[in-house]
């Protein structure tokens, strides 16, 4: 699976810069969707930090407290990261937006020298727009072509749907919204100034307070959809029991438990009806073979467990556990 550390090295990269700037800006012009912006890529920036120690923790080997890994590390720090765009991003991007339209002022618009160059704070607070949309744009290019990859022909939306690795997720959301904020919070300013009506630049911070809480939102539904577990999709599971129904002995596959334990590591349980006239050499070398068959079909598995158990009791313990 094509890795996002590069994605997100390269959005910290973009944020970083961008943040100094947007907050400059936002000090000498006092705008609201400026200011909005400015945290935006300040909890961005903090955001990757903990996508990229979550994926750097995820790496560690198994042990004997984490037998099965420590693959879910990089759920827990998107999940953490969905919340921190919630919590402070939307939070602090409509509060500004509120307390600007609640109570307009005018925002500056002197001009100062640079370079020999008379310029006006509108004019740098705009190109400082475009130039942050240029940089997010950069960004989100990256964790497209990522997330192209990770998509292997699927549609978009299913793609999404199917996912396990929630850091390109995070990243490839993170930015859409920055760019579509960035957009909006121009658009705003650029009003804000030209009709004279600084309430526009609230309603634009508000805006972009509304786009964060429903990234927030989405992210954080999927990201605690694969802490609790989730599961391969059902033509994997099929594929699956097809493999060991074919091995020889086998009279029947009973169920198949597939449990996703990080964005690379797949967990497959079965349990196996084995002919009653096999012993348990045979038993044993039939259960091997199905492990490396699953293991070659589906790259993703890294644990196999095989248990054999007639269909009855199986059946009966479903029933009556």
């Amino acid at each position: 699976m094509a890795s996002g550390k590069g994605a997100i090295l390269k959005a910290l990269i973009a944020n970083m810069g961008i943040a100094a700037a947007k907050l400059g800006g936002a000090s000498v012009t006092g705008s609201a969707a400026m200011f909005s912006e400015g945290v935006h890529s300040l909890v961005d920036s903090g955001n990757q930090g903990l996508l990229l120690l979550g994926m750097s923790r995820s790496e560690k080997a198994p042990d004997e407290h984490h037998p099965l890994g420590y693959g879910k590390e990089t759920y827990f720090w998107s999940f953490l990261v969905a919340m921190l765009i919630f919590g402070l991003g939307a939070t602090v991007s409509f509060y500004e937006g509120v307390e600007k339209v609640l109570h307009p002022h005018a925002m500056e618009s002197a001009n100062f020298a640079l370079l020999g160059l008379s310029i006006s704070f509108r004019d740098l607070v705009l190109g400082i727009l475009v130039l942050s949309i240029l940089l997010e744009g950069w960004s989100l290019i990256a964790a497209w072509n990522v997330f192209k990859v990770q998509r292997a022909g699927r549609g978009v939306f299913q793609a999404l749907r199917d996912t396990r690795d929630p850091t390109v997720l995070v990243v490839l959301f993170e930015d859409s919204a920055a760019v579509l904020g960035l957009v909006i919070a121009f658009i705003g300013v650029f009003l804000a100034y030209s009709l004279d009506m600084p309430v526009l630049d609230g309603v634009a911070s508000i805006c972009i307070g509304v786009i964060l809480a429903v990234v927030s939102v989405f992210l954080a539904i999927k990201c605690k959809a694969l802490l609790i577990g989730e599961a391969a999709d059902p033509a994997t599971r099929a594929g699956m029991a097809a493999i060991v129904a074919d091995l020889p002995g086998v009279v029947a596959v009973n169920e198949i438990i597939t449990l996703f334990m990080g964005a690379d590591d797949m967990l497959v349980l079965v349990s196996v009806d084995y002919r009653e006239s096999m012993d348990s050499g045979q038993i044993e070398a039939v259960s091997t073979e199905a492990e490396k068959r699953l293991r070659r079909a589906f790259p993703l598995v890294f644990r196999v467990f095989v248990e054999a158990q007639g269909s009855r009791s199986h059946k009966r313990l479903l029933e009556h556990p």
